[in-house]
């Protein structure tokens, strides 16, 4: 769910990119929306980003584009941008509706789950949790049963598409199948994600990284703490 203020900025973005197809500088959304500093629009840029309603195009200034709108934004008030006739304090419904073009999936709800933290060598899933901190992810690549997200530490799963600072959704298990990738928890200490594979009496933990080696395991020292079932990156 979107803040007041984001939603005004994202539909003042909308009307100034439809009214003349650049991006409102940032001096401009914060005279707009009535804001002291420009480091409030830097927040409220980087909570829609990372909502998926809108994206920075790299290597371009002032270059915003936007990816999905609230439901009923075409039906906002007048009146809240002097000189705009847009006044967008009134918008309800879902967030679902993804503008023509958007490379995203659609969507008609999201869900909070918590944010464990970087998982990172030596330190088991339970003692990253943060009660305050957590990540909305589409309901859709959800599956039953309990889910948290971790956010990746490392590029040892890269050549699955997995990269550092990249934050995966985990199913809760302590099962998986042969060939999934798995957050494991070796000796009750060292937690990893990596693809899991059963080899006769061992369990063998699998990088996707060709720097990196395969390390095997009596199936004793290894607890499965859960299975990758989605992936969230930021640009």
């Amino acid at each position: 769910m979107l803040t007041r203020k984001q939603h005004e900025l994202l539909l003042f973005i909308h009307l100034r990119l439809s009214e003349t197809g650049v991006s409102p500088s940032f001096d401009e959304m914060k005279d707009a929306l009535k804001l002291k500093s420009k480091s409030g629009i830097h927040r409220l840029i980087t909570g829609l980003e990372e909502r998926g309603f809108i994206r920075r195009l790299p290597h371009r200034a002032r270059a915003l584009e936007i990816l999905r709108m609230p439901e009923n934004a075409d039906r906002a008030a007048e009146g809240s941008f002097p000189g705009t006739g847009f006044a967008p304090k009134v918008i309800q419904g879902n967030f679902g509706t993804a503008l023509p073009g958007a490379q995203v999936a659609q969507t008609s709800e999201s869900m909070q789950l918590p944010l464990y933290g970087r998982i990172a060598a030596g330190t088991p899933i339970e003692a990253l949790r943060d009660e305050n901190d957590f990540v909305d992810v589409p309901a859709t690549i959800l599956r039953k049963g309990e889910h948290y997200a971790l956010e990746v530490d490392g590029d040892s799963m890269v050549d699955v598409g997995i990269l550092d600072g990249d934050t995966v959704v985990i199913q809760r298990a302590d099962t998986a199948e042969n060939g999934s990738i798995v957050v494991a928890l070796i000796d009750g200490r060292e937690v990893t994600l990596k693809r899991i594979r059963r080899k006769g009496g061992a369990i063998a933990l699998e990088p996707a990284n060709k720097n990196y080696e395969t390390r095997i395991f009596p199936p004793e020292r290894v607890k499965i703490q859960g299975q990758l079932v989605g992936l969230l990156r930021r640009y």
